[in-house]
């Protein structure tokens, strides 16, 4: 069983030990990608991304708080369902970052993947995707982009830069030839992401309003 999954694998296989599956030895006369072949799909990407976010973070601005609620999923108060889905998000966020960890090979202890482990990483930044939207949806149409202090600024600032970093892991998903450790760093940004919004909202409302707000 190989420490890498395929679509995991190093951006370039001859960084593999000689023997190991994955390796493909290239000739030498063989260049390989050229640097401008392989970085141009992962700036279109980044273009991308980065116009979901000003997208949202503009929308959040002009757009007129409504105050209003569509669905708080059983919770008692619209905050209540928010910190604690944010909350939900966060710990898959977690499970992410420690099955990455362990396909790359760089989680202690675990020297093999199993089968299911790619499945578990990909469906938890499924599920944590997903459980963001409504979050998002109120935070946008019910709140707007708010910056009545630090807190609040860095909070929706980095909303913002969730759902374009978001979409740029999307589209490098689908490039080939990406630089290497292009994906780690775009999930690694992901990660940090959920962690800011997770302090400066649910960490920050269980500690100085209401615990567990329920």
């Amino acid at each position: 069983m190989s420490t890498f999954p395929d679509r995991y694998a190093p951006s370039t296989s001859a960084d593999l030990p000689p023997g190991h599956p994955h390796r493909v030895d290239t000739a030498p006369w063989d260049p390989g990608p050229s640097a401008g072949s392989a970085t141009t799909p992962l700036l279109a990407a980044a273009v991308a991304g980065a116009a979901v976010a000003l997208a949202v973070g503009t929308y959040g601005r002009v757009h007129e708080p409504t105050g209003g609620t569509i669905t708080t999923f059983g919770f008692p108060t619209l905050i209540a369902m928010k910190v604690w889905l944010t909350t939900g998000v966060f710990a898959l966020a977690l499970a992410q970052l420690t099955s990455a960890l362990a396909m790359w090979g760089h989680l202690p202890g675990v020297r093999t993947r199993p089968r299911w482990l790619p499945a578990v990483h990909r469906w938890t930044g499924t599920l944590a995707f997903v459980g963001s939207l409504p979050i998002a949806y109120h935070c946008l149409w019910s709140l707007g982009f708010q910056d009545t202090d630090t807190r609040v600024l860095v909070h929706a600032l980095t909303g913002c830069a969730f759902y374009g970093a978001f979409t740029t892991k999307l589209l490098a998903l689908r490039a080939e030839r990406l630089p290497k450790h292009t994906l780690p760093i775009l999930g690694g940004l992901l990660v940090t992401a959920l962690t800011v919004l997770w302090l400066t909202s649910s960490l920050w409302f269980f500690t100085n309003v209401e615990f567990p707000a329920l």
